[in-house]
């Protein structure tokens, strides 16, 4: 009975009024020390993340990708694709060292079926380049990072 009465008290007291009440009762100085800092995090961006993005419907894809007047990357791959998620960052990566001559669209085949049928995307991953709304070139699969910049050159080049 005394314990609910002491619990009932500590959770009916206020944190100023809980920490006068310590000080009270505790022996010697005791400092009030500052509330911790609010924990941050800090965000930054790398040419990466900006050349890269994440395509969200048919008219983002219309405005981001066909209307754009720089070169695009399409990869249109899956989450549960293995080879997707090896060439995902390997792309990623090819992409930012151009320095923002190319962007790269990524697509879900699984949340965008229409545009994957459109293009005529039958496995991923699979990787368009176009270039003034048009595909000039296209392959299907895992590429090292010496073809993928061949791939990227022409794409910029052409």
């Amino acid at each position: 009975m005394a314990q609910r009465l002491v619990l009932r008290r500590l959770l009916s007291l206020s944190p100023k009024t809980q920490l006068l009440q310590r000080q009270q009762t505790l022996p010697g100085p005791l400092v009030p020390r500052a509330p911790p800092a609010p924990h941050r995090r800090a965000i930054g961006t790398s040419a990466g993340c900006r050349s890269t993005f994440n395509v969200q419907d048919g008219s983002d894809f219309q405005d981001r990708v066909v209307n754009n007047p720089k070169p695009v990357v399409v990869d249109f791959h899956a989450q549960w694709c293995g080879p997707c998620k090896i060439l995902g960052p390997r792309l990623e990566k090819m992409v930012a060292k151009q320095e923002g001559k190319v962007l790269m669209a990524k697509v879900d085949i699984d949340d965008h079926t229409d545009l994957a049928i459109e293009y005529e995307v039958s496995a991923v991953p699979t990787v368009l380049a176009m270039k003034n709304g048009d595909v000039v070139d296209k392959f299907v699969g895992i590429k090292d990072e010496d073809q993928l910049e061949a791939f990227l050159k022409k794409l910029i080049g052409a």
